[in-house]
């Protein structure tokens, strides 16, 4: 084993209790990281691999400034590396050998505190999974902002449900502990969502752990406490979360102070698939927020109500008593415009209060943070009496925020407005607050002034007009003289350093006043330091009220923004039922409608029941807006259910529990799947998961394979959903055979779009009425898109070749092909007369060669 310098080897030691971390090991001004951590980062960061004497052999090296850190860090967060804080924990000038190092905190995706790490529109969360028996546990927190959310699965759609929360949730980093992971219930897939699977680092914690890290945590029973005594399993998961804090921030935090259990059952569930096809918070094609619904439902003013309203569209409720608050206090906005465009104002001015709470839980908050959490919270006594006349409820609740005067007043009594990012090097506290750091900080200013007396002076004794009082952090304070008049210096100066161009001198009076001006700026900047601690751990006790303040801006944001949306494009309020109605007049698309720019948006009514418009099949042209009717229509129904107003004349909304969407086709090549599989997959689940309470929507189902097996899937799917799963159904094909669907089910019903011909020009007219359509009107979309003439003519006489033989009348409308289709044979025909049971196996040997030789003439 190579003998090491003492400092590699305090190096190692630390390493080993973090050998799944990038070490950051501070030495002096620079964090520095050896052996493979070096390797690993200089090849991420792009920064130079060195190496340094280790003792017995050289070692990789790199490095990067203490203060530049913020740059660095983001960038190895982001590949999902963890990196572990090792920082000096004593003064190396009261060290007696190697200096005292210790790790002050992990870094890891889901653990991140920091701004400049940090998607202020998104939530950033860390979950955990763990399983007994047939029940999963399920937790998610952001300890950015102390939201922290507990449910369970159950039954055989756990596993689907776990998957569909993850997705929606989106964790940057899951804890997976050992039962879990023995009963597959993390997918490889996941991680290619950027979940970061940790496995859970100790043994699987049982019953009488999890409460005892839960009490600890929060000082009391939180079953109890949060009326959570249902929950078994997930009480472990919540666990195996504060454990992992626990150990990672090597600190309390303070602003996690609640945990809340929720079932999915409450709110309208949308799969990864539907998601992903209704382009909800992201397009499909770029992945990013422009061009989806969430993008055009978006003018919310703050941080904490863009989050918001992201979870209210991944999660809309399915409570028509609570979705008709939202409406109500939307309806208001919408029709008092001096209102809503006052708390547009208000709104403008605060910045993220849950962000601001969770810095001063976990002790990172700043003077500049404080000062941002004081002009916030002074909007809010405004803000609170312009809503204080409303009549909806949701508003007359926000109207009863805490405007948090006492914490305003003490913000703005101690911490100066012109106050730095660094807690550590003074001027933070304002003037008048602590008599002792006035004290200090007039002498401070007298040195400043009696320096400023001193240069003077010393350019009139020695005749030197440039010469100037400098610092710095080696020789302290100096008098520097260009080397032109070196011959004017004084006798008493004592020379203390050559540069190219100048000396520096130092002399006895300005040394002993240096002590005196040092040792009072130290005492500064250590006293205010310690003023800070003092205030911000007055702070902590208000926690609980910046949190509910917080949330209650953040739901007056949503309920403005999606007013605002109302009046910007003329928005409707939809009325809400149970009885299975889906009744839209002049519905529009939200995403497409404002995505037109050379053409107006063409509105359809939509009617589904569940009675004789239970299964609406859609035929018509490629690009004549089925796929565009029946997206707005799943849209629509989320947008109610979220509580926003709809784009429509007029909305009549029932409930529905599950959305479900077969759109596009789309190869998942890393998984293997082909298109087809892709859609036979999406397809199982559907039919496994689809109640009468769903909205399933289908488009193009079954293209991906032969005609026959296509159209036989269509039908048979056409034919289950309508009649074992009762659902509402919207599905678009151009297997035109279906249509005739309507003539045996009483449920389902044809619609179609629209097509005006005119010579060989065919407009599409983007409407949808009853009917059959007859033509798919494919080749023109290829001259549409380039198709050269010669190949579109070709197309079209092949066209009609093909409808001249396919499906004439009276043939079935699917056709098993036979595979025995052959002409009478002998061999058959004597193998009928033939009593087996009398034949001898010589007799049956001969017949067998017979046969053999009438088959090979």
């Amino acid at each position: 084993m190579a003998n090491y310098t003492p400092m590699i080897e305090q190096y190692l030691q630390i390493k080993r209790e973090h050998h799944d971390s990038i070490l950051f090991f501070r030495l002096g001004d620079f964090y520095e990281m050896f052996f493979e951590d070096a390797q690993l980062a200089s090849r991420e960061l792009e920064i130079v691999l060195t190496a340094r004497d280790g003792g017995a052999e050289k070692i990789p090296m790199c490095g990067i400034p203490y203060h530049a850190v913020n740059n660095y860090l983001p960038r190895l967060i982001a590949k999902g590396h963890k990196v572990a804080i090792c920082e000096q924990v004593e003064d190396p000038k009261q060290a007696a050998g190697i200096v005292k190092r210790e790790v002050t905190r992990i870094i890891t995706p889901g653990t991140l505190l920091e701004e400049f790490m940090l998607d202020e529109e998104q939530n950033n969360y860390l979950a955990a999974i763990d399983v007994k028996g047939d029940l999963i546990g399920f937790a998610y927190i952001d300890i950015s902002t102390g939201d922290f959310r507990i449910t369970e699965m159950m039954g055989r759609e756990a596993r689907h449900e776990l998957d569909s929360e993850l997705r929606r949730v989106s964790p940057a980093e899951c804890l997976i502990s050992a039962r879990a992971t023995n009963n597959s219930l993390w997918n490889e897939d996941m991680s290619e969502q950027d979940i970061l699977p940790t496995l859970y680092p100790e043994a699987d914690m049982n019953w009488d752990d999890s409460l005892s890290i839960l009490y600890n945590h929060f000082g009391f029973d939180a079953r109890e406490q949060f009326g959570l005594q249902q929950y078994s399993i997930g009480i472990q998961a919540a666990a195996m979360i504060i454990h992992f804090l626990d150990s990672t921030q090597k600190s309390r935090l303070l602003h996690i102070d609640r945990l809340t259990g929720y079932h999915s059952s409450n709110y309208l569930e949308l799969d990864a698939f539907t998601r992903r096809n209704l382009e909800l918070t992201a397009g499909i094609r770029s992945g990013r927020k422009e061009g989806s619904l969430l993008d055009i439902l978006d003018h919310c003013r703050t941080s904490m109500g863009k989050r918001n309203l992201r979870r209210w569209l991944e999660q809309p409720l399915m409570n028509i008593n609570d979705i008709n608050l939202r409406l109500d206090g939307v309806e208001e906005l919408l029709r008092q415009i001096k209102l809503r465009e006052t708390c547009r104002e208000y709104l403008d001015q605060i910045y993220d209060l849950e962000r601001l709470s969770a810095k001063i839980g976990s002790g990172l908050v700043n003077a500049r943070d404080l000062l941002a959490l004081k002009k916030s919270l002074a909007v809010l006594p405004e803000l609170k009496e312009s809503l204080a006349g409303c009549q909806s409820a949701i508003l007359l609740d926000i109207a009863h925020l805490d405007p948090l005067t006492a914490l305003v007043e003490l913000v703005d009594a101690a911490i100066d407005e012109d106050a730095g990012l660094s807690v550590k090097e003074g001027g933070i506290i304002k003037t008048g607050y602590n008599p002792e750091i006035d004290e200090l900080r007039n002498l401070s200013t007298q040195g400043a002034n009696y320096l400023i007396e001193l240069e003077n002076r010393e350019k009139l004794r020695s005749g030197i007009k440039n010469l100037k009082v400098g610092y710095n952090r080696v020789f302290g304070y100096y008098l520097e003289v260009s080397k032109a008049n070196i011959n004017l210096v004084p006798p008493d100066y004592i020379r203390k350093q050559t540069l190219v161009n100048s000396e520096r001198y130092i002399t006895d009076e300005l040394k002993n006043y240096e002590h005196k001006i040092l040792g009072a700026r130290e005492k500064l900047f250590a006293l205010e330091y310690q003023i800070f601690l003092e205030i911000r751990q007055r702070l902590e006790a208000f926690i609980p009220s910046i949190q509910a303040s917080a949330q209650a801006v953040a739901d007056l944001d949503v309920l403005v923004s999606l007013a605002q949306l109302a009046y910007l494009h003329d928005y409707v309020r939809p009325q809400l039922s149970l009885d299975g109605k889906l009744d839209i007049k002049a519905g529009r698309h939200p995403v497409v409608e404002q995505t037109l720019t050379d053409s107006r948006f063409v509105p359809n009514d939509i009617h589904l029941d569940m009675q004789e418009n239970r299964f609406a099949i859609i035929t018509g042209p490629n690009m004549g807006g089925k796929s565009t009717y029946m997206r707005q229509a799943a849209l629509i129904n989320i947008l109610a259910q979220m509580g926003s107003f709809v784009p429509a004349n007029e909305a009549q909304v029932s409930i529905v529990d599950r959305i479900f969407t077969r759109v596009g086709a789309a190869d998942d090549l890393s998984a293997g799947q082909s298109t087809f599989m892709v859609e036979m997959v999406e397809l199982a689940n559907i039919i496994k998961f689809a109640t009468p309470q769903s909205l399933i929507i289908l488009d193009e189902i079954g293209r991906g394979t032969s005609t026959y097996d296509g159209l036989s899937i269509a039908q048979a799917v056409s034919e289950y959903i309508h009649d074992k799963i009762k659902a509402r159904t919207l599905f678009a094909t151009h297997y035109h055979e279906l249509t005739a669907l309507d003539e045996s089910r009483s449920g389902l019903t044809n619609l179609s779009v629209s097509v005006m011909e005119t010579g060989e020009s065919v407009t599409f007219l983007k409407k949808v009425l009853p009917g059959k359509a007859d033509k798919s009107y494919g080749i023109h979309v290829a001259q549409l898109a380039g198709l050269p003439r010669v190949v579109t003519d070709r197309a079209y006489e092949v066209l009609a070749s093909l409808e001249n033989e396919a499906f004439k009348p009276g043939r079935p409308l699917i056709e098993q092909i036979s595979l025995f289709n052959e002409p009478p044979s002998e061999i058959l025909e004597e193998l009928d007369r033939l009593d087996v049971d009398s034949l001898s196996p010589r007799e049956a040997l001969s017949i067998l060669y017979k046969w053999k030789e009438k088959r090979s003439i």
